[in-house]
Parts: C-alpha cells; structure tokens; sequence
C-alpha cells in the first residue's frame, strides 16, 4: 500500500486561489476603526505592502505567484501528503486518513507559505524593516525567516506566557536575525497601559498586534505583517490545498472530511478552500471541520459582529466570530489558537452551513497526538494535534458505523519546540481549562 504522495518541483502550483471570486455576495467591508465608516483600502497602505493590499480586495479568482516567491518555495515545496496507514490500523478503521504535512517547512510549520510573500512585497516596495505579533512563534519565526531571505529587519513582539512556555521558538526567530519582545512590554503605550492594569498579564496576541502596529506606524520605512485572519493571507496558504488536490488524486482518493485547526483561519482555509472550488464543481459533497480549544472558542461560542483585531483598538474593525477585542484567553499550550477574532471568510463559511466548527480540551487533544505520533512517528504541534484528534474521532465513528469515509487532515506543523507541554502531559500535569 502506497503510503506517501509526493508531486515534483515542476508540479507546484503557479497561482493561488481566491475564494472571493466565488462568493455570491461580498464580505461586509472593514470600517475605519475612528470614524466607524466603511473604510478606503488606500488606507492600508499605511501598514502594509500596496501588492497586499490589492490582494486583499481583489475578485481575481486566481493570481500569479511571483517567480521569486516560487524560488523560495521550492526549499521545501510542494509538501508531502501521506496515507496515515499505521493510524488506521491502530483505530481499527475502515476510514482511509491522509495528512498533509506542512512541518517539512524551515520553520516547520505552514506560516512561510505567506511569509515569503508578504516579506517580498515589501522587499520591492521599499520597506526595511517588519514588525509583527507571534502566540507560539510559528508566525514570527516564519517572518523571521522570510525577512532575512530578502534582506529587511523584523520585530516580534511575542505573547509573553508563549516567550515563557516556549524558549527555542524564541532562539528561532533571534538565529534569523529578528529581535523578540515578550508581550506586553514597555516598549510601546499600548503595552505600558496593560502593565499598569496588570503587571502579571499573560499576553494575548490582541495586545501584541496594538504593540507590533504602534511600532510600525512609529518607526520610518517599518510596516507590519499579520500572519492570519486577512484575505491575502489565506489567498497564499491556498498553495496547501491546491497541492493537496493534485497529491490526493495520485492516491486516486477524495474527502469526505477536510480537518483543520483554528485560530486566524489561515491554515484551515488554505487546505479547504481549493476542495471547496473542486468539489462544487465536480458536484461532490465535503465536510469541513474547524477544530478550536475550549479555552478559546471564537466560532463555537463567540458573536459574530463587528471587532477590532487588537485591543487597544487600532485596527480596522471586521466582521467576524469574536469573543471581543479584550478577551485574554487562558495560557493553553496551542498558543497560535489563542485569538479572539476568525477570518471573515470562514466566518461567512460557518454562517452558510459549509464549514461545522468543534472546540476540544486539551488535555483530550494530547492524548489523541501522542496516539498520532506513536503511529505516525510525527509530533504533532499542540495547534494541528486539535485536527488529529478530530479525524481520530471521526474514524472511530466510522469504525462503529462502517463507513469508509476518506479524512483529510491538515496537519500544518510539528511540535518538536513543543516539548514541555508533551512533558506536561505524559506527567499527568497538564489541566482541562476552558474560557470560563
């Protein structure tokens, strides 16, 4: 049994895909976060690259990778997808589960799919330096990396119990040449007002968005980057799905299920937003499952409405699933999943039936990664061991049922700077927390 589908250089896909194209109404536009109107794109242009922004607004249902970004994808693209046989056999299933595995990366995890082209925008138009905001590290080690790839300066300012819990995400970043500020900080009023309210805060990546912007509207030739949440982020992660289309059709399979983690969106709508374009037009249905913890369950327990994406309120305000701007989840391990907004897009997805979302403790999460791993001899990071417990769920369904349902997980990095919170686990240590 043929157990790991591969494409070639030559295979990778040129474009990304833009599910706005295909959407029958536009998604409720920003509003200026001062005069609470529908706010002019132009302004964006403050914070980030012009490209970026055209990006963001575009109805181009595909467009262009730059050949440079391609060139710096193809250290580690296209992304294996692997049959996960010794898992099925583990469950006893008749389920057929496939991975897409995006911890082959640089910085093992799906994030330089939009880092790379983010930190190349700006590289063109003349920006020297980024700042961004990170929860575990994944994203400011990416951008980290992206930034050094094309010669500009990078501040991360790090959600504080992440800087704490997870030391060598940090020491990535610092190797790539970023400089890294546990957040909140002094370095910005946005963080001095939260340390005067609670010297002792945990960090959430809401304030360390505040911090990373503040900065770059502070500093001459500084722009900022966000790794989530935004249309022309997910619009570069689709580069997953659009090679895992190609992989699972190798494998002669299709979904019936595509699993993901959830916490901005990105990595989620990246694996699922090419199926979704595939399967309407083949006529096929697919279920897509967004997995989020319990300690922070924007989709499952938040409002949709209009928020800003950072707590002191700079940002554009969205319309989107929130548990409010202020809300500081509890210090879980899954440190990327711990933000108070989703992507509009999937927000719009969840509102029409297409996307169903599920929130897990963690304490069952580890359990099922530590399961994956012994099977599939990856650790899983903290964030996608949210996806393996679902499809680990879902085939124990199939296996009481028999269904033969193929399971699609993304399974977008590893968690080898995770360890702590494995040890945590394995020690019984580690406690259910929820958001209440």
């Amino acid at each position: 049994m043929k157990r790991v589908f591969n494409l070639t250089q030559g295979e990778l896909p040129r474009r990304w895909y833009n599910v706005l194209a295909d959407f029958d109404n536009p998604l409720p536009p920003p509003l200026d976060p001062r005069t609470k109107e529908p706010l002019d794109p132009d302004a964006l242009k403050a914070l980030f690259a012009e490209e970026c922004v055209a990006q963001e607004v575009s109805t181009d249902r595909f467009i262009d990778i730059p050949e440079e970004v391609l060139e710096v994808y193809r250290l580690w693209r296209p992304t294996p997808l692997f049959r996960a046989v010794n898992l099925e056999r583990a469950l006893e299933t008749p389920a057929r589960i496939y991975y897409k595995y995006e911890g082959t990366s640089p910085t093992g995890s799906h994030k330089p799919n939009t880092a790379v082209a983010q930190a190349y925008y700006h590289r063109v138009e003349g920006t020297r330096c980024l700042t961004t905001e990170t929860g575990a590290g994944q994203w400011g080690s990416a951008l980290s990396f992206a930034c050094h790839v094309f010669g500009l300066n990078c501040t991360v300012y790090m959600v504080r119990v992440s800087y704490e819990q997870k030391p060598y995400r940090r020491v990535m970043m610092q190797i790539y040449g970023a400089e890294v500020i546990p957040s909140p900080s002094e370095r910005t009023e946005a963080g001095r007002t939260i340390l005067v309210a609670d010297p002792d805060s945990t960090g959430s990546l809401g304030i360390a968005i505040s911090e990373a912007i503040e900065t770059a509207l502070r500093e001459p030739a500084t722009k900022y980057s966000l790794g989530s949440v935004l249309n022309h982020v997910l619009l570069h992660q689709t580069v997953v799905g659009e090679e895992a289309l190609l992989q699972l059709d190798m494998a002669g399979d299709y979904p019936d299920v595509v699993v993901g983690c959830v916490g901005g969106g990105s990595n989620f709508a990246g694996l699922m937003l090419p199926f979704l374009r595939d399967s309407r037009a083949r006529g096929r249905a697919v279920e897509f499952v967004a997995v989020e913890p319990v300690a922070c369950p924007t989709i499952t327990r938040g409002e949709v409405r209009y928020d800003y994406g950072d707590t002191a309120e700079m940002t554009p305000l969205l319309k989107m699933h929130t548990l409010g701007h202020g809300f500081v989840p509890p210090p879980i391990h899954a440190g990327g999943l711990r933000y108070h907004g989703v992507a509009p897009i999937v927000t719009r997805l969840v509102e029409e039936g297409v996307v169903k979302a599920v929130s897990l403790d963690q304490v069952n999460v580890f359990e099922g990664a530590v399961l994956f791993a012994q099977a599939e001899g990856i650790v899983p990071a903290p964030e996608s061991a949210h996806a393996v417990r679902t499809a680990i769920d879902i085939a124990r369904e199939c296996r009481e049922t028999g269904q033969e349902k193929v399971i699609l997980i993304g399974l977008s990095g590893h968690g080898h700077f995770d360890m702590s919170a494995y040890a945590d686990y394995l020690a019984g240590k580690l406690v259910s927390i929820s958001s209440t």
